[in-house]
């Protein structure tokens, strides 16, 4: 498989970063930090989260802060809409991307959602219907591709059976997560290559924890095996585990050292900023 010609780095900290946090960040500071992030370059950012508050409270002021992007810049904006709710606020803020959550394992979708894949699935159809009738983009995040914390080994046919599911359910782009960090890069390789017999990889991406320190790695051997889009990844609520992000730099500086086209201006500024920012807040 021939590594992509481009890398697409989508940024998912303001969204996923933030629910996880235990303090909530000012609605003027996300978006201050989000303008800086698409200021450095990137151009898909995914900025909150349409859940109800009653269980992110962090992200309570989705409504609010879409309100306050900087539109004009060219970016792409994100959104997580679990479902016709979080929906019609999602079209009310104006933006192009829905993105939604389905586990690969069948416990970890319950603990997460308190129902099963199947019924999640049959759910959110009419969100998709609607989406796909409106021109709006559909994302999946497929979890616990890896492994789950309740089940442990995940068959890589599993997730190539839900990845042929959403496809069919509409999805424009699908991104597959290892949750809990426990991939390791010859299991990434082999995991894309399944994938890629039943979706095109230009819409398939990666996003990897960094729990025990793989993430770079497996970042890198999902690039050479050829899905050329990676997530910022940050936590999951609903997996009991050791959790650790990975920059944006870091796959960054590999990607530059090993010669794909990753070049951002500004990052350093910006993690600069976001570490100032983090410091003050837990002083």
């Amino acid at each position: 498989m021939r590594a992509p010609a481009g890398v697409v780095l989508y940024e998912v900290g303001p969204r996923d970063g933030l629910q996880n946090e235990p303090e909530t960040v000012p609605t003027g500071a996300k978006a201050a930090w989000i303008a800086r992030l698409v200021g450095a370059g990137l151009r898909r950012v995914e900025v909150t989260s349409f859940v109800s508050p009653k269980w992110i409270p962090q992200l309570a002021d989705a409504d609010a802060l879409c309100a306050q992007l900087p539109r004009d810049t060219g970016a792409v904006f994100s959104a997580l809409v679990p479902n016709e709710a979080g929906y019609e606020r999602f079209r009310a803020a104006r933006l192009p991307v829905a993105a939604f959550f389905v586990s690969a394992s069948e416990t970890h979708n319950r603990r997460n959602v308190n129902r099963g894949i199947a019924e999640h699935l049959e759910r959110f159809r009419p969100v998709a219907e609607r989406a796909r009738a409106e021109g709006v983009r559909l994302r999946a995040y497929v979890s616990t591709v890896c492994g789950c914390p309740y089940e442990g080994d995940v068959a890589v046919a599993a997730v190539v059976a839900l990845v042929e599911q959403l496809l069919a359910l509409g999805a424009d782009e699908i991104s597959l997560g290892d949750t809990i960090g426990v991939g390791h890069p010859a299991q990434v390789r082999a995991l894309v290559a399944a994938v890629a017999g039943a979706a095109p990889l230009e819409r398939v991406a990666l996003h990897l924890h960094d729990t025990w320190g793989r993430a770079l790695a497996n970042v890198q051997a999902g690039y050479e095996a050829g899905a050329p889009s990676t997530p910022r990844s940050g936590g999951s609520a609903a997996a009991p585990t050791r959790r650790a992000r990975r920059a944006t730099s870091r796959p960054r500086t590999s990607w530059t050292s090993s010669g794909a086209p990753a070049s951002q201006p500004g990052w350093t500024s910006t993690r600069s900023w976001t570490r100032a920012r983090g410091s003050s807040r837990r002083c």
